[in-house]
């Protein structure tokens, strides 16, 4: 009898310890938003519930929240993902008055034409040493252009595809629900369902990547400057951005889920 009291009072002792915890832990957590800093062409937003409202410059997204753009070329939306350092207001994304420059660890999203992109998850935990942010992004449709500053080691930066997930860590990169996985700078860890499995492939610096044909090349010229552009833009004001392919790719240690595709 004794040691069964005894067992139970150290499971309720052990419980207690991991919900003391586990309310730490959500007291350091917070909610992330993602802020719509430039817009070209139209665009729309849904809470997850089907009823679209227009999006416009200075919305600000959260969690659930899906966004779309136009079906016309050139169409775009900007989003500075905030969590970390916020961005300020200068003339650099977008054009004239009021444009927004970002923060020298602020992440950005341009999200292009015909595409429609899920924010599933945007959060950071304090954890005294450093900010460990956890992104959680759903490409359902079209392309998505970003621009991922240093994360911790700890912090995690995920953009769904059809096919896979590709795990993002300092890179300046552009994704397609075509399959398609190109990287200006860094690298991008893409796992990817096939017939016979999940594949893992490193995609890194001046790479271009088919997840349907496993084929590895470099970046088309014309995309290439694209992806300078874009990551020129969203540089702060003292940084200079320099491409290189000697680029340093941490092993990576994340186990992937796929969901099995239908024949």
């Amino acid at each position: 009898m004794k040691q069964t009291r005894s067992l139970v009072t150290g499971l309720v002792a052990c419980g207690i310890a991991m919900a003391m915890a586990y309310t730490v832990a959500a007291q350091n957590m917070t909610q992330g938003t993602a802020k719509v800093v430039h817009i070209k062409g139209n665009a729309r937003y849904s809470l997850g519930n089907d009823v679209w409202e227009p999006l416009k410059v200075g919305t600000i997204l959260r969690a659930g929240s899906v966004v779309q753009t136009e079906n016309k070329a050139g169409a775009y939306v900007d989003l500075a993902l905030y969590g970390s350092e916020g961005g300020g207001f200068a003339a650099t994304i977008g054009s004239g008055r009021g444009a927004y420059q970002a923060g020298s660890s602020q992440n950005m999203v341009r999200l292009m034409e015909n595409s429609q992109l899920a924010i599933d998850k945007l959060s950071t935990m304090q954890t005294g040493a450093e900010a460990v942010t956890d992104t959680q992004l759903d490409l359902k449709k079209g392309r998505v252009m970003g621009n991922v500053k240093k994360l911790s080691a700890a912090s995690k930066y995920e953009v769904k595809l059809p096919n896979g997930v590709a795990g993002i860590r300092g890179t300046t990169y552009l994704l397609t629900t075509d399959g398609m996985v190109d990287v200006l700078d860094g690298s991008v860890v893409v796992a990817y369902q096939t017939p016979s499995g999940v594949v893992t492939q490193v995609v890194s610096a001046g790479q271009s990547f088919n997840t349907n044909t496993g084929q590895l090349g470099t970046i088309e010229p014309g995309l290439m400057t694209e992806l300078e552009h874009f990551a020129t833009m969203t540089q702060p004001p003292t940084g200079v951005h320099v491409f290189t392919t000697e680029t340093m790719i941490a092993v990576d240690q994340t186990t992937y889920f796929i969901s099995p595709t239908s024949p």
